[in-house]
């Protein structure tokens, strides 16, 4: 089910960085969003909405800025959390997935215990950029054994064309650039 948003509070919480991590790119910081009640709210809240109360076994928040949003949409649902983390900040058993972003190469882990059988899993994250880092958690929540049974995002960059990557998963962007 999809949710028809107002999305002017949470575009007018978006501000942009020039230059940010590097020359040429404007980076979408999400982080006067999350120190706005309403806005913070009413993204947890259309994410919830958009996959429906009963519906998710496990969320997974992506660091780092994932993890903010995904743990109230987790409590929302009385799903568990489970973060993926980068390389070497786990303590348990880990799989691990090596993708590509936009700037280079990073390495995800999850917990190999984090789900059980057929768990549905609705992964989380700040922005979808080009996918890689999308796609690598789909790979990493089906090796752990869980459903891969959306995707949410605060932000999409359409002109990355990261939707491409995640062919045959259901997923929500809230605002679209």
């Amino acid at each position: 089910m999809r949710i028809e948003l107002d999305t002017a509070i949470l575009r007018d919480s978006v501000r942009d960085i020039a230059d940010f991590p590097k020359g040429g790119v404007v980076f979408k910081d999400i982080t006067p969003l999350l120190a706005d009640p309403m806005a913070f709210s009413s993204a947890v809240d259309a994410i919830v909405v958009s996959y429906g109360r009963g519906t998710i076994d496990k969320v997974v928040g992506i660091e780092a800025r994932g993890f903010i949003v995904a743990a109230p949409v987790a409590y929302h649902f009385g799903a568990g959390f489970v973060p993926l983390r980068k390389a070497g900040k786990l303590p348990f058993d880990t799989l691990s997935e090596t993708y590509e972003l936009e700037y280079g190469t990073e390495t995800l882990e999850l917990h190999a215990d984090a789900f059980a059988p057929d768990d549905r899993v609705l992964i989380v994250d700040d922005v979808l950029a080009t996918g890689g880092t999308a796609k690598a958690a789909c790979n990493l929540v089906e090796q752990a054994g869980g459903t891969v049974a959306g995707l949410a995002f605060v932000i999409e960059l359409g002109f990355l064309e990261g939707a491409r990557r995640l062919e045959g998963y259901d997923f929500v962007s809230l605002l679209k650039y």
